[in-house]
Parts: structure tokens; C-alpha cells; sequence
């Protein structure tokens, strides 16, 4: 299996990417047991099969510990040209604090010795409370530590269009904001993908296939609660769906995004994944990767086969058109895991 030449993006002049990135949130211990050793044998079936681009964080269990012992492994067998071709794009997730250089490098350092690099591809900050503006020291710190060759690329992630403006507006370059972008939550296209074209920044999505939900599995299926929603990513994005509209009008998302999917021939997660693809500023999706548990590999790569036309884009609007504003309903990108201010 090989990747179509659409699935690789000019992230920045220095670096391409694969649009659909390796999630592995789901080896931080809430989506089942992963053994280390099956987890790391299988992310080389990913890169063989073309999906060279990893999300992980410094939060995120063992993942930075996988990527720095699958990049060891992967140039004993193959070389440093083949290490190379793999990117690795983590996050630091600090409680807010003091924010001083020797606070921020060390932290860097500790992600640079588990993923065993001189250099981290891409470091994405997020920051819990927009009222403790020490975000704007760290990411000063940041920012010089990529100037010093410790970080190739700095962006952000969950941070909202205002906070975002904040940034740039202190002279922080920034190449990405990671944000949730889904069909069930299209904030994004909204308010912040206007600013991020202005700013020639990009934005990479996560919960695009709601965990699962976005699937042939619940179409036609009674909502599910409790021990059906059995990892964590199920739970979080049910809620999503709670916010957004509720499981019957779901439920005609899911028919409709099957047949789009049966008149180009790929899957309800295949047409989800493309929806987004295709908005303004997108230059990734995030797709979760269970290590070692199960996979999704020849189906995600349908994604780069086919395109949605006006007809598969407007029959989507008028099913999303009917759901609740989800902007005006919690907030801006990033508001429902913080209080605004």
C-alpha cells in the first residue's frame, strides 16, 4: 500500500508532512493496554504504508519514549536518511506558574532526551488559564529556544482566535494551532481560520472521526451510554455530539455522510476526514493510532483518493446547518478546557 501524492502537505519550506497524522493520545493508558514492544513493531507498518507524521506530548504516557525508541530502531534497520523521513510533533502542557528560561529549557530537555533528537520538529504549547499571561514568558522562552536549534518549529495548540492574535501580536512566529475540528464541531471555520490564512498559520484537527463515532459502527445504532462508551475518546466526543445536537440529528449525519461515501465508494470516516481536509487553513488531520491494538491504515488511505463536490458539500450543511452553535455554546477553539478571560 502507497499513498497518494495529495496526502503530503509543504508544512513549512523545511518540512512536508503526511495530512493524516499517527494521534497516539491513545497510548496514554485510556484507550486499553499497550504493550511497548508490539506499540513500536507496529509504527513501522505505519511508515512503510506512507503515514510518516506523528502527534504525541509530554503527557501522553510513554508516546515520546515510543518515538525516541522507534527512531533508534528504525536507524539501526534502515539508516538515518529513513529516521529522517519520519516527523515527530509533540506538545509541553505546563500547569501555570513561574515561567523562567531555566523552567521552560529544562522541560524542553526532558522531551528532547525521550525522543532521543537534538532538535524537536515541532513543539505545540498549550496553556491552561488565559489569566495567568506568563503563557507569553514561556512562549518568549520558546521562542529563543528555537532560535537556539532546540526546536525546529514552535506552534500552539488549543489556543482560541483571540489569544492566538495576542501571540503574533507579540512577534511569536507560530506555524500551527491543533484544534478540535469535526463536523460535529466546525468552530474553526468560523472565526480562526480566517486569521490563521491572514498569518499563514495552519491548523491541524483532532477529534475529525469523534473517536470512532463517525463510522458505519453506530449507524442505525440506539445511543450509546455508559460501558459502551468504553475508551476515553468515545466519551469525550459523545458529549461533543450531546452539545451539538443530540444522536437523532447524528444520526442523519451518519446517513448522509454513507451516502456520500457509497457515491465515491470509501467509508462515512473516509468523507469526514476529506470534509475537513478540504476547509481553509487545514493542513493535517489527526487520526488515533491504537499501537499494537488495532488499526485503520487501508482505509484512512482512501482519504487521498477521491474529493467532495458541491453536492456531497452542500447536502453536509444542510444536516450541520440544523445543529446547535457550538461557538456561541461553549466558546471559541480551546474554551471548554479553560475559563474565559
Amino acid at each position: 500500500m502507497s499513498l497518494a501524492e495529495s496526502s503530503k502537505f509543504r508544512f513549512t519550506p523545511d518540512l512536508t508532512i503526511c495530512r493524516l497524522l499517527n494521534g497516539m493520545w491513545q497510548v496514554s493508558g485510556a484507550h486499553g493496554r499497550i504493550d511497548p514492544t508490539a506499540a513500536v513493531r507496529s509504527m513501522f507498518d505505519y511508515v512503510d504504508a506512507g503515514f510518516t507524521t506523528w502527534d504525541l506530548a509530554d503527557h501522553y504516557g510513554p508516546a515520546e519514549d515510543f518515538i525516541g525508541e522507534f527512531r533508534r530502531q528504525l536507524a539501526d534497520a534502515r539508516g538515518a536518511a529513513a529516521r529522517d523521513g519520519v516527523q515527530a510533533f509533540t506538545k509541553w502542557v505546563p500547569r501555570p506558574g513561574p515561567m523562567t528560561r531555566q523552567v521552560v529549557e529544562n522541560n524542553v530537555d526532558v522531551s528532547l532526551r525521550r525522543m532521543d533528537v537534538e532538535t524537536l520538529d515541532l513543539l505545540q504549547f498549550h496553556w491552561w488559564e488565559y489569566r495567568d499571561d506568563r503563557y507569553l514568558e514561556a512562549l518568549g522562552h520558546l521562542n529563543d529556544l528555537r532560535d537556539a536549534g532546540k526546536i525546529r518549529h514552535l506552534a500552539l495548540t488549543n489556543f482560541d482566535t483571540a489569544h492566538l492574535k495576542t501571540v503574533v501580536d507579540q512577534g511569536i512566529r507560530v506555524v500551527s494551532n491543533q484544534v478540535q475540528y469535526s463536523l460535529v464541531d466546525l468552530r474553526p471555520g468560523q472565526r480562526m481560520a480566517q486569521f490563521c490564512q491572514e498569518q499563514d498559520i495552519h491548523l491541524l484537527a483532532y477529534g475529525t472521526f469523534g473517536g470512532g463515532l463517525l463510522s458505519e459502527r453506530y449507524l442505525g445504532q440506539p445511543e450509546p451510554g455508559g460501558a459502551a462508551l468504553s475508551t476515553a475518546s468515545l466519551g469525550k466526543y459523545k458529549q461533543m455530539i450531546d452539545a451539538w445536537g443530540g444522536w437523532e440529528l447524528f444520526q442523519e449525519l451518519l446517513a448522509g455522510l454513507k451516502a456520500i461515501g457509497g457515491k465515491h465508494g470509501v467509508s462515512i470516516a473516509n468523507v469526514a476526514a476529506r470534509y475537513i481536509l478540504e476547509q481553509p487553513a487545514v493542513a493535517g488531520v489527526i487520526a488515533g493510532a491504537r499501537l499494537g491494538l488495532s488499526h485503520h491504515r487501508e482505509d484512512n488511505a482512501r482519504v487521498f483518493e477521491f474529493a467532495l463536490d458541491a453536492a456531497d458539500a452542500a447536502a453536509l450543511r444542510e444536516i450541520t446547518g440544523r445543529s446547535r452553535n457550538l461557538l456561541e455554546l461553549i466558546g471559541d477553539c480551546g474554551d471548554e478546557y479553560r475559563r474565559r478571560g
